[in-house]
């Protein structure tokens, strides 16, 4: 079953499950299934958008705040066991720490349109212990316009939409590379700097 199919066989219910998942951590097409089903009910009108655009905005929130508290609870502590298989040292997640308390407000808000972001933001943002009442609102704030952005463009240009369903998961496929690559390029260029910075303002264990 595709998206589409699954979008027209189970409506609101599949646009929450997509979404609340993408959201929480589980990378699947979330914000794919938000365009079919914007275009399925342009198209058929056997969907309300307004509809739409309420179960996305709850559905991405929920994920968000549902992905932090495993962080918050879990997170750092699955890190410090697994997380020198994958070169995720604590001085990593100081640094992470260091850029979210910060800037976490805009990266949580923009990286609801950015793939990759979007996936794990709030995982991460748990694990470091970004402040909950910052992540809280940025993560509202961008679920809703992000919400209403997709819905409207999508509900629009339904029938543009639906000639390129076939090209829409490799478009997001395309973009998720391109983000993965100029993020470890800023991050081999940046993370010396931003460790010492984050060291200097975390010294000691993170815990």
């Amino acid at each position: 079953m595709n998206t589409s199919h699954l979008i027209s066989s189970y409506g609101y219910w599949a646009v929450f499950a997509f979404i609340a998942a993408e959201s929480l951590g589980i990378p699947i097409p979330g914000e794919t299934a938000l365009i079919a089903a914007g275009a399925y009910a342009g198209h058929t009108h056997h969907l309300n958008p307004w509809a739409i655009f309420v179960v996305a905005s709850v559905s991405a929130v929920a994920g968000n705040i549902a992905g932090y508290l495993i962080g918050a609870k879990g997170g750092f502590a699955l890190a410090r066991r697994y997380g020198g298989k994958v070169r995720l040292d604590e001085r990593k997640l100081k640094v992470g720490r260091y850029v979210l308390d910060r800037q976490g407000g805009k990266v949580v808000f923009f990286g609801r349109f950015v793939s990759v972001l979007r996936t794990y933001i709030s995982f991460l943002a748990g694990t470091v212990h970004m402040e909950w009442k910052r992540f809280t609102v940025a993560s509202v704030a961008g679920a809703v316009v992000w919400a209403a952005v997709y819905t409207a463009l999508s509900y629009n240009a339904a029938q543009t939409l639906q000639k390129a369903s076939g090209t829409i998961d490799l478009v997001v496929a395309g973009a998720a590379v391109i983000v993965v690559v100029a993020l470890v390029v800023l991050v081999h260029k940046q993370v010396k700097a931003l460790g010492d910075k984050a060291e200097a303002a975390y010294p000691g264990p993170l815990e």
